[in-house]
């Protein structure tokens, strides 16, 4: 009621007079008959609306919104920290370990920064030309387009000029929205009063996408023509202008076609604004694209040394923190990871020896990926996704270990067919069917047609990994049950046809990472984490924008984890894991193989999987696509087994060396383990030999080579510090 009454009160000043002096003129008074006719054909809302003034109301509340819209744009401008921008474009993203120590930066994909008499002239005018023909002249902003930027919601206008590109590419999204243009308009107005119209050139040039994982002009020229910026040709120039507007549309490497068709336009543009002439641009526009094209770009690859990790560090900062490559890249952030550094440089040394992995006659060798994972918190320690080799590493390129989708194989037997029956209470040593084959139309066999017993126990069906008994036990226990615990592991089992074959893995897709993360389960009693390699993001004023929530989930009782880590203890000392198993360590796990189609001898897929109550690591092995040029020969321990092994063997040593409380399921049955022999024999043969000891001397200069190159960027860093607070106070 007090509401009512206040907003009465208020309409009541806007009222019309209802008693007029006495001594008025009474004609005045008067209304014509054809006033008073008009007046009762106005209807209510525009009586009310004239009554009131609404139109002054209207008008007093936008003028009272737009300045304080505008005040508060403006006070966005004046807060924000232009004087640095210059130096800001030069910092790093900084990767950190699990300790918080710096293991790496980002700027590798960050443009080398030049100064304006470095970037061809023909490169100026052709940006100019087609990004802000009136650069030289106008105050930093396009007034018109502005407004009609405003009017539109952001929807038109567009053509934001070079120094609103600078704001925004510095400082802001790339949503087009009102908000989004109204604060770019004022912050180039800012740095127009900061800066010359050279230097916001220079800044604008250095910062700009060209697609590839390629910033700036410099690493532009040599990714794409193989020359520094400033000895660019005409056509060489327009075709970099060109990509402004579409990195990833309009780049030659995606389409020469696309690419010479903008760059023909760039140069008509130059034409219109007067920097060149048509005959220039005829003689440039007939330039062959194609054979131009050399790729001499190198990048900062010393402060990228763990290419595979960093990659998915950014893969899931992008994911699953909704940030841009480019501003991971370009704004300086600090990201903490899971790192370590001494899991990550033994497993990449093993991933260098390219000897260890299969190569088809073709002579291509076979692909990889590899994950440690801490089980109780799901902290991915160190990753690889692919084959060390001749080719340079670059950035975000396809990860094996993160992002394939491959067969699991028989690896997928501990998480749908024995985790459901120890849930169901069947005993470790359970007889389970060894001989039956046909099931209604599906036919299966053990591997390579091995029967040692119509009925073997079930720890010995798990260790050998042995195909018959797997497939009776969901026969037995209904499909459904293989499909819930599946998705309780967190496999997509949506697309995955409900029938016997998915004991084997059969219509599964899966990875490395998706398997330690599901594995971690048995390591951490029966809890699944969650994979990541996040822990938090600061940006470049030290401030937390993203951190990682901790997230487990309760998949099975640490009962039901204890047998079937019982069971899997028995794949390294009595199974099919034997020539996997480590020196000196105890690991659980499982290894799997999936036959190829074309013939059941070979295989396209390898796992091997062992974990410790301290780490998982997956192992996964294979040709991109198999065929028959391209298969694996053997079983596992004929080839993923050494690489599981020479990993196992490097990273254990660096764990707190926790043990296992449960006791080996063929012990417990009266079995002694057969890996102990192999391994009395294998140290009497390696005696003169260390090759594990120089996996690890190999790993530590990688590690210690990378805390030298980060020591002396900080000297130069520092340095450049001091000279510029020097030159600062001459100025």
């Amino acid at each position: 009621m007090k509401l009512d009454k206040l907003f009465e009160k208020f309409l009541s000043l806007f009222k019309k007079e209802t008693n007029e002096s006495a001594g008025s003129d009474s004609t005045s008074m008067r209304r014509s008959r054809s006033d008073r006719k008009k007046l009762s054909q106005v209807g209510p809302i525009r009586k009310f609306w004239r009554r009131y003034h609404l139109t002054k109301i209207v008008i007093i509340l936008g003028l009272s919104a737009g300045l304080l819209v505008g005040t508060y744009l403006f006070a966005i401008a004046k807060s924000t920290n232009v004087n640095d921008l210059q130096n800001a474009l030069k910092t790093r993203t900084l990767i950190f370990d699990r300790e918080e120590k710096e293991a790496g930066a980002l700027s590798g994909q960050k443009g080398t920064y030049v100064e304006l008499t470095d970037i061809s002239k023909d490169l100026q005018n052709a940006v100019v030309a087609t990004e802000d023909r009136s650069f030289y002249k106008n105050d930093g902003v396009n007034y018109g387009r502005f407004f009609l930027a405003i009017l539109t919601a952001g929807r038109s206008g567009g053509g934001s000029t070079i120094t609103q590109q600078l704001a925004k590419n510095a400082y802001l999204s790339q949503d087009q929205t009102v908000e989004r243009k109204a604060k770019e308009f004022f912050l180039a107005l800012e740095l127009t009063k900061k800066y010359s119209k050279e230097q916001i050139l220079t800044m604008y040039l250095n910062n700009a996408y060209f697609g590839n994982g390629v910033w700036g002009v410099e690493d532009a020229s040599k990714k794409y023509f193989g020359v520094s910026a400033s000895q660019l040709t005409l056509d060489q120039a327009a075709t970099l202008a060109g990509m402004l507007k579409g990195p990833e549309l309009y780049n030659p490497l995606n389409s020469v076609e696309t690419s010479t068709n903008r760059r023909d336009t760039v140069l008509q543009n130059m034409v219109v604004a007067g920097y060149i002439d048509k005959n220039q641009e005829t003689e440039a526009a007939g330039a062959d694209m194609a054979s131009q094209l050399q790729d001499k770009y190198e990048g900062k690859i010393s402060d990228y040394r763990y290419p595979s990790y960093f990659d998915a560090v950014v893969n899931e900062a992008v994911s699953k923190y909704n940030l841009t490559e480019e501003e991971i890249v370009n704004n300086g952030y600090r990201i903490y990871t899971e790192l370590d550094q001494n899991y990550q440089a033994n497993m990449q040394v093993v991933y260098e020896n390219t000897s260890l992995f299969p190569k088809a006659e073709d002579g291509t060798h076979a692909e990889s990926g590899s994950v440690a994972l801490e089980p109780k918190t799901g902290g991915v320690r160190s990753v690889v996704g692919s084959v060390a080799g001749d080719d340079k590493p670059g950035f975000r390129n396809f990860n094996y270990a993160t992002q394939s989708k491959r067969s699991p194989g028989s690896t997928i037997k501990p998480l749908v067919v024995y985790t459901p029956a120890v849930e169901a209470g069947w005993a470790l040593n359970k007889q389970l069917d060894n001989h039956t084959m046909q099931y209604d139309s599906y036919q299966v066999d053990n591997y390579a047609g091995i029967k040692t017993s119509p009925e073997v126990p079930m720890y010995q069906a798990l260790a050998e990994s042995l195909n018959l008994p797997a497939v009776a036990t969901v026969n037995a226990l209904g499909i459904d049950k293989a499909f819930d615990a599946g998705e309780r592991f967190g496999l997509n089992m949506e697309n995955v046809d409900r029938v016997l074959g998915v004991a084997l893995g059969g219509g599964v897709e899966t990875n490395p990472l998706q398997m330690a993360q599901a594995y971690a389960t048995f390591a951490n009693e029966g809890l699944m984490p969650e994979a990541h390699f996040i822990t938090r993001i600061e940006n470049a004023s030290g401030q937390v924008i993203k951190s990682y929530k901790n997230s487990q989930k309760r998949v099975i009782d640490k009962s039901v984890a204890d047998k079937m880590t019982s069971m899997m203890l028995g794949t390294f000392t009595n199974g099919t894991g034997i020539s996997s198993s480590p020196t000196d360590y105890v690991m659980a796990g499982k290894t799997g193989t999936t036959e190829a189609a074309f013939n059941s001898v070979y295989t396209s897929d390898q796992w091997v999987i062992g974990y410790t109550p301290d780490v998982v690591i997956t192992h996964w092995l294979g040709f991109p696509t198999t065929d028959e040029n391209h298969y694996l020969a053997g079983s596992t321990s004929n080839g993923a087994a050494h690489v599981f092994r020479s990993m196992a063997n490097t990273i254990l040593p660096y764990t707190p060396g926790s043990t296992f409380t449960v006791e080996n399921a063929y012990k417990q049955n009266g079995i002694e383990p057969e890996n102990t022999k192999k391994q009395v024999v294998e140290n009497e043969t390696n005696q003169s030999e260390d090759p594990i000891g120089d996996i690890r001397s190999r790993a530590q200069n990688l590690v210690d080579e990378a805390g030298r190159a980060i020591s002396e960027a900080k000297i130069k860093e520092k340095a450049q510090t001091i000279w510029d607070s020097i030159l600062n106070l001459f100025r």
